[in-house]
C-alpha cells in the first residue's frame, strides 16, 4: 500500500508546485509602632470639621478606635516566598484559579458538550475509500475534514497505516493532496519515527519543488539528524540559509547529530554560525556538546580533524560565561551534564555538590561568598542614564504625563533631601483586606518607615485627597505630616515618576510595589541594559508579603544579598539552576550548583 501511495502523491502532487515555492526565613519583618499612631495634636487638626451625618461620625469613632488600638490588632502573618522565587507566579495563578473554578463549574459540562461534538475522533485502524466517504457524511460532511481528521490523527498519534489510508482517500476523491495535508502527514511520520517514509516524502518534494517552506525543512532537518544520513541534514540548512535564517531549532538537531556521531569539528562550526546569526542556543544544544561522544570516524574510514580536548574545554567554559552574561540559568538535564563533565576532568579534580545560598549570599557547601547585588557605581550610572532616556523620556513620555507636570516633579525632587524608599501610593494601598480603609494601609506603611528614621516618598494620585469611602481626610493629613508626598494627575502613569525618583536618590534608596515592571523592562535598549535593571530592582524593590487584612502586621520579602547568576573564581563555580518547570522569566531560581577544585 505504501508503494501505491507515493505514486499517487508523486501524480497528484504536480500541479501544487506553487504551494510550496515559499521563501533561613523569607521574610523582613516590620513591627508596627509601639506607641500610640496618631499624636493628640494631629488627631485634633484632622478630625475638627464638623459633619451633620451620624454615619460620618461613626466611621470617624471607629478611625480614632483602631488609630488608638493598632498594636493589639496585631496578629501572625502569612508566609510567602519573595516574589522573584521561581514558581511563585505559577503558584499565585493556581490559587486565583481555584477561587475562579466554583463560578465556572456549572458552564463546564455544557463546555465539554460543545467540544465534544466538534472534535473528530479517530478510527483504530485502517479504512478504505468508502469507509472514509461514510464517516465523513456521518460527521454531516463538515468543512476541511480532511485537515482535521489528520490533526486529530497526529495529536492521538495514531498509527501511520491510518494516516495512509486517509491520504489514499483523497487522493482518489479530488485527485491531489494539499500541502497543508500533506505538511501534517510529515510531522506524523517524523513524530513516529518513520524514517523511510520520511526518505520517500523527502525524494517526492526533491523532485517536485523547487525549494522546501519553513515547516517542511525543519521536519527533514530533524528526522534526518536522527539517522545515520544526518550529514544530509547540514546540506539542507545551508540550503535554508539561502532563503530565511535557520532556527536555533534546526541549529540545535544537527549538532546534536554531529557531537552523537564524535564529529567535534563540525558540530562547534555549526554552533558559532548559531551565535554569529544572532541566535540563542537551545539548552538541548549545550547538553549535546557537554555530553559528547568520543567515538572516533576512523571505524567508519572517515578522515576527520580531531579538537583538542584543551580547545573543546575552553569552549565549554566559555558557554558557562554566555550563560553568565545572558542571565541564563540551565535545566536540570543540563546542569546534571556539566556536573558529570566537571567530575570526569582527566587532569583536574572537580566535586560538585547540590546546595543553597543564605539569604546572606554564602554557599552552604563550600562557604564561599557570591557575589553582591548591588550595582557598582559604573553600573548605577550607566542604568540610570539609560533609565532616564528610554522610560523617563522615552518617546512616549507625554503619553504617561505632561511636559508641565514632569517639570514640576523634577523640581519637586531636586528641592527635596535623598529619599530612602518611593512608596508607589495607590499600588500599595490596594494591599488591604477586609474592612481596612486603603488609606488606613498606606498610613501603616508610612508609619513603619518613619519609625526607622527613613526619609520617605509617596506617589499618589489626585483623587485620593478627596474624602471617600476609601480614603479618609484624616489618614491623608497624617500621611502629608509624616512623609514627602506627590499626587499626579489620575490619568498619569506613576512608575517613571516612581523610577525617576528612586534612581535620583542614590543607590541606597528602597523602593515599595506590588508592580514588577516587566514593562518598563522591555523598554531597555539592549540585554546588558535589561539585566542591570533587574538585579537593580531584586535588589531594591521591597514587597509586601501579603495583602494586609485587619488585626495583621506589614511584612516584606526579604531582598538577597547576592545576586542569582553564573558566577567563578578559579577554582569554583557556582552555577543556579531550574528544578522546576513553572518559573517565570522574571524569576530567579533558588538552587545551585557548587563545583569546587580539589587540591
Amino acid at each position: 500500500m505504501g508503494s501505491t501511495l507515493i505514486l499517487k502523491v508523486r501524480i497528484c502532487l504536480k500541479p501544487l508546485k506553487h504551494f510550496f515555492h515559499q521563501g533561613g526565613s523569607a521574610f523582613v519583618n516590620i513591627k508596627p509602632p509601639v506607641s500610640s499612631v496618631v499624636p493628640p495634636t494631629a488627631r485634633f487638626l484632622c478630625t475638627r470639621d464638623t459633619d451633620p451625618h451620624p454615619e460620618t461620625d461613626r466611621r470617624r469613632a471607629e478611625v480614632r478606635r483602631r488609630d488608638g488600638a493598632v498594636e493589639e490588632r496585631y496578629k501572625k502573618p502569612f508566609e510567602l516566598q519573595s516574589v522573584f522565587t521561581a514558581g511563585t507566579a505559577k503558584r499565585v495563578a493556581e490559587k486565583m484559579k481555584k477561587k475562579t473554578s466554583v463560578a465556572h463549574e456549572e458552564e463546564k459540562p455544557a463546555r465539554l458538550a460543545n467540544r465534544t461534538v466538534d472534535r473528530l475522533k479517530p478510527p483504530d485502524r485502517p479504512l478504505s475509500a468508502a469507509e472514509w466517504k461514510e464517516l465523513r457524511e456521518s460527521k454531516g460532511n463538515p468543512q476541511r475534514f480532511d485537515i482535521r481528521m489528520i490533526s486529530t490523527l497526529l495529536s492521538s498519534k495514531a498509527e501511520l497505516d491510518i494516516a495512509k489510508s486517509l491520504l489514499n482517500f483523497v487522493a482518489m476523491e479530488t485527485g491531489t493532496l494539499s500541502y497543508e495535508l500533506l505538511l501534517r502527514y510529515l510531522a506524523l511520520c517524523v513524530n513516529g519515527g518513520h524514517y523511510t517514509e520520511v526518505f520517500d516524502m523527502y525524494n517526492i518534494m526533491q523532485a517536485s519543488f523547487p525549494s522546501l517552506d519553513t515547516g517542511a525543512a525543519t521536519l527533514f532537518i530533524k528526522s534526518f539528524s536522527q539517522t545515520p544520513r544526518w550529514r544530509e541534514a547540514i546540506g539542507m540548512l545551508h540550503e535554508v540559509k539561502k532563503v530565511f535564517t535557520p532556527s536555533a531549532r534546526n541549529y540545535s538537531d544537527v549538532i546534536t547529530a554531529a557531537m552523537l556521531n564524535g564529529d567535534m569539528t563540525t558540530a562547534w562550526a555549526l554552533y558559532d554560525e548559531l551565535l554569529e546569526s544572532s541566535l540563542s542556543p537551545k539548552q538541548e544544544t549545550w547538553d549535546a556538546l557537554f555530553n559528547n561522544v568520543t567515538r572516533g570516524k576512523e571505524e567508519e574510514g572517515e578522515a576527520v580533524e580531531v579538537m583538542s580536548h584543551t580547545e573543546h574545554q575552553q569552549r565549554l567554559l566559555r558557554i558557562l560565561l554566555y550563560m553568565r552574561n545572558n542571565q541564563i540559568y540551565p535545566q536540570k538535564n543540563l546542569i546534571n551534564s556539566i556536573k558529570t563533565w566537571f567530575e570526569s576532568h582527566p587532569e583536574q579534580k572537580w566535586r560538585g555538590n547540590w546546595t543553597k545560598v543564605s539569604l546572606k549570599g554564602v554557599c552552604r557547601c563550600c562557604g564561599r561568598r557570591l557575589e553582591s547585588i548591588q550595582l557598582t557605581a559604573d553600573e548605577y550610572q550607566q542604568l540610570k542614564d539609560r533609565v532616564m532616556t528610554d522610560v523617563i523620556m522615552g518617546r512616549d513620555v507625554f503619553s504617561k504625563t505632561t511636559p508641565e507636570e514632569l517639570e514640576r516633579f523634577k523640581a519637586f525632587v531636586k528641592r527635596k533631601p535623598a529619599f530612602d524608599v518611593v512608596i508607589d501610593g495607590l499600588n500599595v494601598a490596594n494591599a488591604k483586606r477586609g474592612k481596612l480603609w486603603q488609606s488606613e494601609m498606606l498610613l501603616m506603611m508610612v508609619l513603619e518607615f518613619e519609625r526607622q528614621g527613613l526619609s520617605v516618598l509617596v506617589l499618589g494620585r489626585k483623587h485620593m485627597l478627596n474624602p471617600t469611602k476609601n480614603w479618609n481626610r484624616h489618614h491623608m493629613t497624617l500621611i502629608q505630616q509624616k512623609a514627602h508626598c506627590f499626587f499626579i494627575d489620575n490619568i498619569s502613569e506613576d512608575d517613571p515618576f516612581l523610577l525617576y525618583a528612586s534612581l535620583h536618590s542614590g543607590n541606597h534608596c528602597q523602593f515599595v510595589s506590588r508592580d514588577l515592571m516587566r514593562d518598563h523592562k522591555a523598554c531597555m535598549p539592549d540585554s546588558a541594559t535589561r539585566q542591570l535593571f533587574f538585579k537593580w530592582q531584586r535588589g531594591h524593590q521591597l514587597v509586601m508579603c501579603n495583602n494586609i487584612a485587619e488585626g495583621q502586621r506589614v511584612q516584606f520579602l526579604s531582598i538577597p544579598s547576592y545576586d542569582t547568576i553564573v558566577q567563578t573564581s578559579g577554582d569554583s563555580w557556582h552555577l543556579p539552576y531550574d528544578d522546576t518547570d513553572n518559573r517565570s522569566t522574571y524569576e530567579v531560581p533558588q538552587r545551585w550548583l557548587c563545583l569546587t577544585k580539589m587540591r
